[in-house]
């Protein structure tokens, strides 16, 4: 409809209604004395029904935020700035670790009677289920799912800062760190089965230990914490992992899989470690992808999130 026609409309509904106006006023003038009683017993109605209480207006519920919701916020912002080597702020890091020592199994959709908790009879590895809940170019998020006796073999976390979160079970954490003052001419004797690489590097044991739920979430970081680790299920458990930035081989953030040797085995020039310290050391050595390594995608089943 166009302004004119709107204005038109106006117009009458204006015009009526001020005839209407002025008839009202003429009839009023003749009753004015037989209303007199009327009007008075009306403005009194009127009087209290302005007294009365008017009606509370019920406010919306606020709009609760999933536990899952909340840790992706807060890794938004934790990881805004990630990228090869880069970590996070003491601040951050506590922030996002106390986001996520608050997740339970249920906020994301897990219980440890799902079928990929159970010990399969027909495999000599158990398989391991990753669950991705998201992926990103600063961070991911995912679940592994381990049947007991399970494995994540010995890998790094190329210039990573990675967060563990145990959600139930008791898991074996493994992991090491690179000794960086290891003299440049040091050579080791690797043994003959094992020369597709034969380098080996010295580490530093930073954990050796079980872990069951509930724990606080472990991290570590590109240079420290345990960078290289491997993880073991003493029962069924699953551990949710945050990685920032996740792996990309386009940027040179790839998985490398390791042997651990004990000090003891290899023959190393010019390296000393008192006696009572060679159990905290080991050789690493870099390996294929195990062949009975298998991990397999199953839907994540939790609440969604919102990347708003």
């Amino acid at each position: 409809m166009g302004r004119a026609a709107l204005a038109d409309i106006k117009g009458k509904d204006f015009s009526e209604l001020a005839k209407e106006t002025k008839t009202n006023t003429e009839d009023t003038n003749k009753v004015s004395n037989t209303n007199k009683n009327r009007s008075t017993t009306t403005s009194d109605s009127s009087r209290k029904k302005s007294r009365r209480r008017p009606k509370k207006t019920t406010m919306p519920a606020a709009v609760m935020v999933s536990p899952v919701q909340r840790l992706f916020d807060t890794c938004k912002d934790v990881f805004a700035l990630a990228g090869t080597g880069i970590v996070p702020t003491p601040d951050k890091i506590e922030q996002l670790r106390a986001v996520l020592d608050q997740i339970q199994p249920a906020d994301v959709g897990l219980t440890p009677q799902m079928p990929f908790f159970s010990l399969p009879v027909t495999r000599r590895a158990p398989p391991i289920t990753y669950l991705h809940i998201h992926e990103c170019e600063k961070f991911s998020m995912g679940i592994f799912c381990l049947p007991p006796s399970g494995v994540l073999p010995l890998h790094n976390h190329p210039g990573m800062t990675v967060f563990s979160k145990l959600l139930f079970g008791t898991m074996h954490i493994k992991s090491y760190d690179w000794v960086v003052d290891v003299p440049s001419n040091a050579s080791a004797v690797v043994p003959p089965s094992q020369m597709q690489h034969p380098e080996v590097r010295l580490a530093k044991v930073k954990v050796d230990s079980d872990f069951t739920a509930p724990c606080n979430a472990s991290i570590l970081y590109p240079a420290d914490g345990g960078n290289m680790h491997c993880f073991t299920a003493v029962t069924a458990c699953a551990v949710l992992d945050v990685l920032g930035p996740p792996y990309s081989d386009p940027e040179g953030r790839h998985c490398t899989y390791y042997f651990d040797y004990p000090f003891t085995k290899l023959s190393v020039d010019e390296i000393t470690v008192a006696e009572e310290e060679k159990d905290k050391y080991a050789w690493l050595q870099e390996r294929e992808k195990p062949e009975d390594l298998a991990v397999v995608g199953a839907p994540y089943t939790g609440p969604e999130i919102v990347e708003n």
